[in-house]
């Protein structure tokens, strides 16, 4: 639980300050600062949830989204305390990280500050900032690793009974179904 605990500090200290940083250098030079033909970063609020979803909720908004974010890290925080896989706790720590990174800003300011701007073709990824990028990675983290523990419990299973794999049994019948008709075409 520590690993969780620790990577999602450090995920809220890396947003905060990232925040701070970019937002005091472009209010010094200018709202949007081209960095790649494909990359800027940018002066932008959001009032709603990650890539500016939920945007229209209005002045309570902040306070429904707050709760219910606060609430989902409570579920994660229960989960987080129960999980014995690594790289779950860590991505856990994440999704943590960056809905407290967010939520912090929502309640301090009313809205979540997003600086990083993708875009390609004139079509701009709406903006997002380093929580945002936290939780989409911790929650892809996820579910790649709910992904594998299938695969290595399902590894696992077949190991102590004895079965081959799906792949396996198919292409043994495949061959047996061969070797009958070669038998069948090589009978008088």
């Amino acid at each position: 639980m520590l690993i969780g605990l620790g990577t999602a500090a450090a995920a809220i200290a890396l947003d905060q300050v990232s925040k701070g940083f970019i937002f005091g250098y472009l209010s010094e030079t200018q709202p949007v600062v081209e960095i790649t033909p494909f990359f800027n970063l940018v002066s932008a609020w959001n009032t709603g949830v990650s890539f500016s979803m939920f945007n229209n909720l209005g002045g309570d908004g902040v306070y429904i989204l707050s709760a219910f974010s606060l609430l989902v890290v409570g579920f994660l925080l229960y989960w987080l305390k129960r999980e014995q896989n690594l790289l779950v706790q860590i991505s856990l720590g994440l999704v943590i990280g960056g809905a407290i990174g967010n939520v912090l800003d929502r309640v301090r300011i009313g809205a979540v500050f997003d600086f990083l701007d993708v875009h390609c073709l004139g079509y701009h990824w709406p903006a997002f900032n380093l929580a945002d990028s936290f939780i989409c990675i911790g929650a892809l983290l996820i579910v790649f690793d709910g992904f594998w523990a299938n695969r290595r419990e399902e590894q696992d299973r077949r190991q102590k009974t004895g079965d081959k794999p799906k792949e396996a049994k198919n292409k043994t019948l495949r061959q047996a179904g061969e070797n009958s008709l070669q038998a069948a075409d090589k009978q008088p």
